[in-house]
């Protein structure tokens, strides 16, 4: 709204024209979004459900009785400072769209009285992300699909199908691990926070620059500013929740936060054209989380058992057996993070 408004003002005041440079509406909807989530979440606390506690979790009951699903207020505040500040398409407003619908289905669930179950959350969270891979396959790709790769200086072309099935499975995958690791104060949401920072840079400064993706041999994406600009906005309202979820919190994100930022995290990484740049982005999430979820499918559908003797998500471990603290958890998993992140970033960027 903000980027039209300028478009036909600025013939009247000049200054306005600032206001289309990407650079000047991601710094406008980052702070944006961290002021009026800082701001408006408190008083949201008595509207919110209260958290059930956690079965098999280490000191569920810190957490029991918090008000949670605040992921329903800062996630409609990011779509609301998008609405305001990003220059959107058709693709954007979909997504943005998708990413409400999944933190809808997620608060729900955070209200009701008796979880929806597993398979019911599975099931949903399947079906969502295979109808956004077609939308995407539908919006951005005439005819030919290809990925970028490490060690590969050229395109590799895949089929549309194949598209769609790995696309759905880092949607799946992302929204699912993301939700797992949301069980210490500030750990979910910071790690979260690193992937978005990560990919907002990637989008805006790599992908979205022709002449530094020709460079790196990568697929130039004429909007990567504008998908930059909704990831900083979604960066500021995150760091907004974060200023309240900081051990120890005061509130949780519940399903409504960690679905919601699982499933917009999966959609960069698709869009990205390199799915592995999850591991990039996520790879203390998908450890975390995704490990527990692998052990668990292994034993429930196959008998099969392994890492029987380490408890997932990875986070519960660590405090139990190696009696971390909470504030250890976050940062030595944070630290892990990027140093994972700067790793890969060479790797995927330079080896080719």
């Amino acid at each position: 709204m903000l980027f039209q408004l300028a478009l036909r003002l600025q013939q009247f005041f000049g200054p306005l024209r600032l206001l289309q440079s990407y650079a000047v509406l991601i710094i406008i909807a980052l702070y944006a979004g961290f002021f009026v989530t800082v701001r408006l979440l408190p008083h949201f606390y008595n509207k919110l459900p209260k958290d059930r506690g956690r079965e098999f979790t280490i000191h569920a009951e810190a957490a029991k009785g918090k008000p949670t699903g605040a992921g329903i207020v800062f996630i409609t505040l990011f779509v609301l400072v998008s609405l305001l500040f990003a220059p959107l398409g058709k693709a954007q407003f979909i997504i943005l769209g998708f990413t409400w619908l999944n933190m809808l289905t997620g608060f729900l669930d955070d209200r009701a009285l008796h979880s929806w179950g597993e398979y019911l959350k599975g099931a949903i969270d399947l079906a969502l992300s295979m109808l956004a891979s077609i939308l995407i396959l539908y919006l951005y790709f005439d005819g030919t699909v290809s990925y970028w790769l490490p060690f590969f200086s050229g395109s590799v072309v895949v089929h549309p199908a194949i598209f769609v099935t790995v696309s759905t499975l880092v949607l799946w995958v992302s929204i699912n691990t993301t939700n797992c690791t949301d069980g210490v104060d500030g750990l979910s949401g910071t790690l979260v926070l690193l992937a978005l920072s990560t990919l907002g840079l990637i989008f805006y400064f790599v992908l979205g620059h022709a002449n530094i993706s020709a460079y790196l041999l990568v697929p130039h994406m004429k909007d990567g500013a504008q998908w930059a600009v909704l990831i900083f906005a979604l960066a500021g309202v995150l760091m907004g929740y974060l200023w309240h979820n900081a051990f120890p919190s005061k509130v949780l994100m519940g399903d409504a936060g960690s679905r919601a930022l699982g499933f917009f995290i999966g959609v960069c990484v698709v869009l990205s054209g390199n799915p592995f740049l999850l591991i990039m982005t996520s790879a203390m999430i998908l450890i975390n989380g995704g490990t527990g979820l692998l052990k668990v499918a292994l034993l429930r559908f196959f008998n099969i058992r392994i890492l029987h003797t380490i408890r997932f998500p990875l986070h519960d471990h660590m405090r139990k057996s190696r009696q971390w603290s909470p504030t250890q958890v976050l940062l030595k998993f944070m630290i892990m993070q990027v140093l994972i992140t700067l790793a890969v970033l060479g790797l995927f960027f330079k080896i080719r």
